[in-house]
């Protein structure tokens, strides 16, 4: 009998469960949670959470505090909305679009210390929503990050959009 147990111990031990497959050696091109400790994390946060469109990983790039800028040159003026306004708008983007891409371009200017910073930054967003219809933003992102302590993670506390769409 120990030599019988052995075996299918020997067996059960060898099978693949195709429910929990080995990690993959390198998957190309495929955005990855960043360490938020970081500013460079904080923007490889914001691309996963908009190419994967994951609410919860956007929601926590946002201070509590956190408010939302963009001009309306219809009207000329400048609109603003806080967190929950933004994660209603976001979610609504995120289940509107067949599919999401953020293309981070050069930083133009950031300035701060260990806990406060100010970064404008350039970037592309495409958006294609069903049935093929693609949409383009260019422009730049104006954030002001904050964070308790160099050892906490970075929040966005503010986002200037300056979008042009075409």
């Amino acid at each position: 009998m120990p030599v019988v147990a052995m075996c299918a111990l020997m067996c059960i031990a060898s099978c693949t469960n195709p429910f929990a497959p080995s990690k993959a050696e390198e998957i190309p091109d495929a955005p990855i949670l960043g360490d938020q400790r970081t500013i460079e994390g904080v923007f490889q946060n914001f691309r996963f959470a908009y190419v994967f469109k994951d609410t919860l990983t956007y929601g926590r790039l946002l201070d509590r505090t956190f408010t939302f800028v963009y001009r309306n040159y219809d009207q000329g003026v400048d609109v603003t909305w806080g967190r929950d306004e933004d994660m209603i708008a976001t979610h609504g983007l995120f289940t509107a679009a067949q599919q999401l891409d953020l293309v981070w371009n050069e930083v133009v200017n950031a300035e701060g210390d260990s806990v406060a910073m100010n970064i404008s930054r350039g970037f592309i967003l495409t958006i294609t929503l069903p049935p093929a219809d693609v949409n383009r933003a260019q422009g730049r992102v104006n954030l002001r990050l904050e964070r308790p302590d160099p050892s906490s993670v970075w929040k966005i506390v503010r986002w200037r959009d300056e979008s042009n769409y075409f």
